[in-house]
């Protein structure tokens, strides 16, 4: 999994599940009174069959109160919630939801989601980024400002399509900007396909994460200001490319890069996990089968 692939929670900091676990047991233990631990078994609520234990409604509550900062939900309302809850599943149970082949895989979906959180929880959380461990990142994978003549291509694109498409940029590529007819922004203008082609084929500063990794790695290798590509495949269709600029670690935004290291060491701890999974699975692919 690459690091734009990620589910979309752990792009944020996972806080781990134990702790929480830890604090809701001191809540519902600890503030119990004797006579209140004797009430844990007593029914609140029945929901045609299925029973609500004032332990299981205690437990919910707290974990819906911690959610509010300043104004806790009612017992009430909570109590409510719960029920409107149990009789939607109750009811989605009797149409066969449960057995649904798209419900089983979003259920299945929330499972590897919470494997991965219970796995790698603790591990991120323990992530620290220093400012050296930042910079070392940034001398290699600099904030860069480009330009670039483009030509479009589907990602499902016949032989024939991606035929027409790299005759059509090296023909740029051989009579405009190798003869230096006109400027790089003039050719692209006149040229190039996308939002950025009015530009003069600008596409702004960006850093490595936001930008195609081919594409990127083309514009890198042109090192000084001013030097252009040869033609270049990216997941999106050809390139020619111009680099603009090259933002020192002075300019550029600390916190952004140092953002994009975390999320470099959580992906290569989500990697590990995985990769430790594979060794003892058996896993068969048929190649013949994929088509790029």
């Amino acid at each position: 999994m690459n690091n734009r692939m990620m589910a979309p929670h752990l792009m944020n900091k996972i806080k781990p599940f134990s702790k929480f676990l830890a604090i809701l047991y001191l809540i519902l233990t600890f503030s119990w009174t004797p006579g209140q631990r004797a009430e844990a078994a007593v029914e609140l609520a029945k929901i045609n069959e299925k029973t609500l234990s004032i332990e299981e409604f205690n437990k919910k509550y707290q974990e819906n109160a911690r959610f509010f900062q300043f104004r806790a939900p009612t017992k009430k309302s909570v109590l409510e919630d719960l029920i409107k809850r149990e009789l939607g599943i109750q009811e989605a149970k009797k149409l066969g939801l449960d057995k649904d082949p798209e419900v089983l895989d979003k259920m299945n979906t929330v499972l590897y989601q919470s494997f991965i959180e219970k796995k790698l929880a603790k591990e991120i959380e323990a992530i620290h980024v220093t400012d050296e461990e930042a910079k070392k990142y940034y001398k290699d994978s600099p904030e860069i400002r480009t330009s670039h003549i483009f030509v479009a291509l589907a990602a499902d694109a016949s032989p024939e399509q991606v035929k027409v498409a790299q005759e059509r940029i090296n023909k740029i590529y051989s009579d405009e900007i190798k003869p230096g007819k006109a400027s790089f922004a003039e050719v692209a203008q006149r040229f190039s396909e996308g939002i950025a082609a009015p530009m003069g084929g600008d596409v702004d500063f960006q850093t490595k994460d936001k930008l195609d990794p081919a594409y990127y790695a083309a514009a890198l290798k042109l090192k000084e200001p001013g030097a252009v590509s040869e033609v270049v495949r990216s997941q999106y269709g050809f390139h020619i490319i111009r680099l603009t600029a090259i933002r020192t670690w002075e300019q550029t935004d600390k916190p952004q890069i140092k953002r994009l290291v975390f999320e470099q060491r959580r992906n290569d701890a989500f990697e590990r996990l995985m990769g430790s999974l594979r060794k003892t699975a058996k896993v068969t692919i048929n190649d013949k089968l994929l088509k790029e």
